[in-house]
C-alpha cells in the first residue's frame, strides 16, 4: 500500500498487517489479550511501561481502569486473527496515526519474541493504512472487520455462503478478541478499547446492528 496517503485529522482510516511470512502473530490466548491490552494502552501520549500490565496484583480487567493522556486516535472497530490484525481509526491529532501503530507494534513484538524466544521483525514491513474516504465504505468497513473471525470456522464462506448462519452468529457473538461483542452491548472491560460515538448513527440499536451481519452472511454471490 503506497506510504503517500494524506492522514488527516477527523478522518476515518483502515489499519492492517500480517505476520512476517504470513506467520501465525497470536499463538494463545495470552497473545491475544496483550494485544488487546496494547490497543488501549497504546493510544496515549503517555509511554507503555511493563507495570501497566502485570504489576503484582493487577488482573486483566484492571488494565482498562488505568488513565490514559490525550488519546492518539479514536479506535472505532477491529478484530484480531490468528496471523494478521485489523483497526479502524479515527485520527485524533496530527501524527496520531503514526504514534499509535509504532507504539502498538513496538511493543506487542517485545513482547512476543521475549517469549517466544526469537529476535527481529514480527509483522511484515510497515503497516498498511486504507484512507475511508466515503460513507457507504465506512458502513462496509464496520461490518467487514467484524466478519473476520468466521474465516477461523468456515474459511470459505465468501465463496461458498455460511453453512449454518445461526452457528456463525454465535460464534462471532463470542469471539472476544474483536470489538463485535461491544457492538451487541455487551458490558466488559474491553470496551474501554473503542469509541463507537466516533463513528456516524449507522445501528440505533444492537438489533440493527445483528440485522446489517445477518445480511452480510446472507449475501450470496
Amino acid at each position: 500500500m503506497s506510504r503517500k496517503i494524506s492522514i488527516v485529522p477527523g478522518e476515518f482510516y483502515h489499519l492492517y498487517n500480517r505476520g512476517t511470512e504470513r506467520r501465525n502473530v497470536f499463538m494463545d490466548n495470552t497473545d491475544y489479550r496483550r494485544f488487546q491490552s496494547l490497543l488501549y494502552l497504546a493510544n496515549s501520549i503517555l509511554p507503555i511501561h511493563f507495570d501497566h500490565i502485570k504489576p503484582r496484583g493487577r488482573t486483566s480487567p484492571d488494565i482498562y481502569l488505568l488513565q490514559r493522556k490525550n488519546l492518539l486516535v479514536e479506535v472505532c472497530a477491529y478484530t484480531m486473527m490468528p496471523n494478521h490484525f485489523h483497526i479502524l481509526v479515527k485520527e485524533k491529532v496530527e501524527g496520531g496515526i503514526s504514534h499509535f501503530i509504532q507504539k502498538l507494534s513496538t511493543a506487542y513484538t517485545m513482547y512476543f519474541n521475549k517469549k517466544n524466544g526469537r529476535n527481529g521483525v514480527l509483522f511484515q514491513g510497515k503497516y498498511k493504512i486504507v484512507h475511508v474516504d466515503n460513507d457507504q465504505y465506512l458502513k462496509y468497513l464496520v461490518s467487514y472487520i467484524h466478519l473476520n473471525p468466521i474465516k477461523l470456522i468456515e474459511p470459505t464462506w465468501k465463496e461458498t455462503g455460511i453453512k449454518d448462519r445461526a452457528k456463525a452468529k454465535e460464534y462471532l457473538a463470542t469471539f472476544p478478541y474483536s470489538s463485535y461483542p461491544d457492538f451487541l452491548g455487551e458490558q466488559r472491560p474491553e470496551k474501554a478499547i473503542i469509541s463507537t460515538q466516533s463513528l456516524p448513527i449507522y445501528f440505533n440499536t444492537t438489533k440493527d446492528f445483528e440485522a446489517e451481519v445477518t445480511d452480510w452472511l446472507s449475501y450470496e454471490k
